[in-house]
């Protein structure tokens, strides 16, 4: 292995660490709390050193944003794009979050992140944007759009409010499990919740007749 080769793996590998020491100081006291000296002192690296690979905080926020929304974005690629109902694309989406993301604190972080980045000014400098996000808007967009086609959702359901209706709630439910001890927040549990409250959302969707058996998005067991 060339000197070239081995820098580019020592970065990779202390960009790595840097991101996981965020994660645990973000769940440890909250990303209000942390500060670059934190996690300059956890990663065990100079601030000096920590300035090298990332120019702010900020910076290290919107990069672990961004990894949770590129992993997810590459799951719903995987979503047949034709010969499914809309409501098929919605359980499959809703599959692949559980998978991702039910079994570890990684949205826990992630949507503590965005509501702090999400709380400063459209211009702030400090604001940083992940690439991914917007493409999982339109994918849902989408599917929201194709449960109107086929008759599911009322017709005149305002496709991109109902968007933000969803991430809005996931977002309170996240904010709400983010106030408990460490050791009380237990992701499956948060999940759990997550779905009775997308479930009950999908159905004010609905409309008007429509069976609830054809709104179910619960995840069936060994799935």
């Amino acid at each position: 292995m060339g000197i070239t080769e081995r820098r580019e793996r020592e970065k990779t590998m202390r960009r790595s660490t840097i991101l996981g020491c965020t994660r645990e100081l973000i769940l440890a006291r909250g990303v209000e709390n942390v500060r670059m000296e934190d996690i300059a002192e956890k990663s065990e690296l100079s601030k000096a050193t920590l300035y090298l690979h990332f120019p702010s905080k900020e910076a290290i926020f919107g990069d672990i944003c961004d990894e949770s929304a590129r992993d997810f974005f590459e799951y719903l690629k995987t979503i047949p794009a034709s010969g499914h109902s809309g409501m098929q694309a919605i359980r499959f989406l809703w599959q692949g979050y559980v998978k991702l993301f039910g079994s570890s604190n990684e949205m826990l972080i992630a949507f503590r992140i965005r509501s702090y980045l999400d709380s400063w000014p459209a211009d702030d400098r400090r604001k940083v944007e992940s690439p991914h996000i917007g493409a999982i808007f339109a994918a849902l967009h989408a599917m929201v759009e194709q449960c109107k086609a086929d008759g599911i959702f009322d017709s005149g359901l305002d496709s991109a409010k109902a968007v933000q209706m969803m991430l809005l709630l996931f977002s309170d439910i996240i904010r709400d499990a983010s106030s408990l001890p460490l050791g009380e927040r237990n992701s499956p549990a948060i999940v759990g919740e997550m779905t009775k409250t997308f479930q009950i959302l999908i159905r004010g969707f609905a409309s008007e007749g429509t069976e609830h058996s054809l709104l179910d998005i619960t995840i069936p067991e060994g799935s």
